[in-house]
């Protein structure tokens, strides 16, 4: 009997998952160099959206000092740990890194996890990665997510209470695992002067920083409604300055039909991409 991928191996488990990675992985803190490694694990804890990485506790150029016992409560955690949000879903021993005679403690952990041995997950944050010599912005990338960007000259209408704030016949339609797929309209191809722009920037490890958009008369003052990345990262560079709304806050027809609002974590929250 056939089995879907997605449902073989969901992004979201309450089960520890890993994978080794080939590549050479350095973290610093503010120009200090904290750890170098070619022997980089990917962990995904139970829940968390993200991997992190674990590195071999040799491997790190300063002290490590034990700290508490970390012991979760499954029944307490939230059913999906975003990357921002700074907690522990394994049980372990708390880690405080040391640079330059500075502690940093509550970022890093070594798992109780015996196919964990002797590696220490670290907070992406406040630390730099670099994977080879390319900087890796937000959180480590997933190697089994990708983006696709693909040209297309299907006609995209996006509608919020009857009102057309994009109509198009050139997007590109931007697939990423396990996300909605979504349409890049050109600028010249949307209604800006229907949308004010915010303050708000959040950062996709795969596209880049975002800026957002939002449409007050919607009835809910501030809220963004669509994105667009100035400078994105290499995989989004086809998408480059156009815009996207949220397929989940707006009206999105393709060729003339209307399409489903899709449910995610992005349906009521304020940002995402």
């Amino acid at each position: 009997m056939a089995v879907r991928f997605s449902e073989f191996a969901p992004p979201i488990s309450d089960e520890t998952r890993y994978e080794p990675r080939p590549q050479r992985v350095r973290v610093s803190l503010d120009a200090q160099p904290v750890a170098d490694t070619d022997s980089a694990w990917l962990v995904w804890e139970p829940r968390r959206v993200v991997p992190r990485y674990a590195l071999p506790a040799r491997d790190f150029a300063v002290p490590l000092e034990a700290g508490g016992h970390i012991a979760p409560d499954m029944a307490q955690l939230p059913p999906v740990v975003p990357p921002d949000l700074a907690m522990y879903t394994l049980p372990g021993t708390e880690v405080t890194i040391v640079v330059d005679g500075r502690p940093v403690p509550g970022a890093a952990y070594q798992p109780d996890d015996p196919d964990l041995a002797e590696r220490v997950v670290l907070d992406f944050p406040p630390f730099t990665w670099h994977e080879e010599d390319q900087e890796v912005f937000g959180h480590p990338h997933d190697p089994f997510k990708r983006i696709d960007t693909l040209q297309s000259s299907r006609h995209i209408r996006i509608a919020l209470d009857g009102v057309t704030l994009a109509d198009s016949t050139r997007p590109v339609l931007l697939l990423e695992t396990y996300l909605p797929q979504r349409w890049y309209l050109p600028r010249e191809d949307v209604r800006l002067d229907l949308l004010t722009p915010s303050d708000t920037r959040t950062t996709c490890a795969y596209k880049g920083e975002a800026s957002y958009l939002s449409h007050e008369p919607s009835g809910e003052a501030g809220a963004a409604i669509a994105w667009t990345y100035p400078h994105p990262l290499q995989d989004a560079v086809p998408v480059k300055d156009m815009v996207c709304f949220f397929s989940e806050r707006c009206d999105v027809s393709v060729d003339g039909i209307e399409r489903p609002r899709p449910q995610t974590q992005w349906s009521t929250s304020p940002t995402g991409t």
